[in-house]
């Protein structure tokens, strides 16, 4: 059997394609996997292109790898994912480095790619992006855990300006929900407590008349299931019905990552994503009065085509208003074949884009400790994940606003669900003790009063 060597990187539906190519090759009987390149007989870089720097990243990993060739000439390299799939048609930087080019639909192809490697030394090359391709029919191999990915869906039609997943993952095409239910089941056999459910829109997940909140309400049915979470959504589809299955039903976390990207309206129209200023601090208003315990988390993007100190203080602005929980902030990164890199020069400095990054970052900062630091003294029903990485006598799990918490006071199991009293809080962890009333992980409701 060949050994197979797979690094990921990117987001999560990257993490989930991993599975689905572990699941792929496993099945043909003729590979297994090592956490060791230096076992390898084939070396998998599974890649994101969303930044520069990602790109950045895995040329610097390709250098590294060159030596592992070096060493073992017959190792087979491949460039999976996102970024090959970003580079065809411009191959010459790494050519003779890589064999197998594949894209983020030609996974199933694989085991015959890597074949004709073997075969012809011929490389091979895969870049076709489906219409109908959603690996429904594949279950992932998956490392155990609590938490499980399901891409409900793939690709994406709303074609920001500054964003290349269309380019790279198509057209968007939503699974049948039957299969969604199916994988949700196997993964419950499998001892998994909590699924996410994935797509790069994966709000508007829609199939023969089913929409994403009937599917949210199919997979919180799921007997053994605790807790069902999503991203990353898009503040343009959440109707009413969408906000009342959130609130109305126990498993589904009150815990929304909602991508504001920019508060400056100008840009946001820039951004072509669909909404203004206002409209998005409505749909905020709209989402807290149906769920008012709700965790709102977000991504901005600093220093866009344009931006000018007045734009960027009215997204500070948003920032107070709204108060996320947290959020990811990222320089703004000009990616080729996207519609801003043809029609808005990145004219913003790096210095400004540094010093925008900054600021933000502290405002958030001095947000997020202030919202954790509001919920010292309560309790909460805790998803234990495992032993914390700092100290391996305590604990580590997430609160259904997806917080980190930091326990002792016990032994358990990945999977339990306790209760734990705050009693210290940063900006980005809380610390609790348990109280010894464990909650039975019996999809029974919860018994406490003061849940985020």
């Amino acid at each position: 059997m060949k050994k197979v060597y797979i690094e990921t990187y990117g987001c999560q539906m990257n993490e989930y394609d991993t599975e689905l190519i572990r699941s792929i090759l496993k099945a043909t009987h003729q590979y297994e996997f090592t956490n060791k390149e230096s076992e390898a007989d084939v070396v998998f870089l599974n890649t994101c292109a969303i930044r520069e720097n990602a790109h950045a990243k895995i040329y610097g990993r390709l250098g590294e790898i060159k030596h592992l060739r070096e060493k073992n000439k017959n190792v087979i390299v491949g460039l999976l994912g996102c970024m090959s799939q970003n580079l065809r048609g411009n191959l010459q930087r790494s050519e003779n480095m890589i064999d197998i080019f594949a894209g983020p639909d030609s996974y199933k192809r694989l085991p015959s790619m890597i074949d004709s490697v073997l075969n012809n030394g011929k490389k091979k090359y895969d870049f076709n992006l489906s219409e109908f391709e959603d690996y429904s029919d594949v279950y992932p191999e998956r490392v155990p855990g609590v938490n499980a990915w399901i891409a409900v869906m793939r690709g994406c039609d709303n074609f920001c300006t500054f964003c290349v997943v269309p380019y790279t993952r198509g057209r968007e095409r939503s699974r049948n929900p039957e299969s969604v239910v199916r994988e949700t089941e196997k993964l419950v056999s499998d001892g998994f407590k909590q699924v996410t459910l994935l797509g790069q829109n994966v709000n508007s997940f829609r199939h023969n008349g089913v929409d994403f909140a009937d599917l949210m309400q199919q997979v919180a049915d799921v007997d053994g299931i605790y807790r069902v979470r999503f991203t990353s959504p898009h503040p343009k589809d959440f109707p009413e019905k969408f906000l009342k299955v959130m609130a109305e039903n126990p498993k589904i976390c009150n815990h929304i990552h909602l991508p504001l990207q920019s508060g400056n309206s100008r840009i946001l129209e820039m951004m072509a994503r669909t909404y203004t200023q206002k409209e998005f601090l409505d749909l905020v208003d709209k989402i807290r009065e149906t769920i008012p315990d709700i965790a709102l988390t977000t991504d901005i993007i600093v220093g866009f085509a344009s931006e000018s100190d007045a734009d960027f203080e009215d997204t500070c602005q948003v920032m107070k208003e709204v108060e996320f929980d947290s959020a990811f902030i990222f320089k703004y990164s000009e990616r080729k074949n996207t519609i801003a890199y043809k029609k808005h020069p990145d004219d913003v400095s790096a210095e400004k884009k540094t010093e925008r990054i900054v600021r933000l970052n502290e405002l958030q900062k001095s947000i997020s400790f202030k919202k954790n630091k509001a919920i010292i003294g309560k309790r909460f029903e805790v998803l234990v994940e495992g032993p914390s990485k700092k100290n391996s006598a305590e604990w580590m799990g997430r609160i259904e606003a997806n917080k980190t918490v930091i326990f002792a006071n016990g032994a358990f199991s990945a999977g339990d669900l306790i209760e734990v009293e705050l009693y210290n809080a940063t900006a980005n962890t809380l610390f609790g003790e348990h109280r010894p009333n464990l909650i039975l992980a019996d999809n029974s409701t919860s018994v406490l009063s003061e849940v985020c």
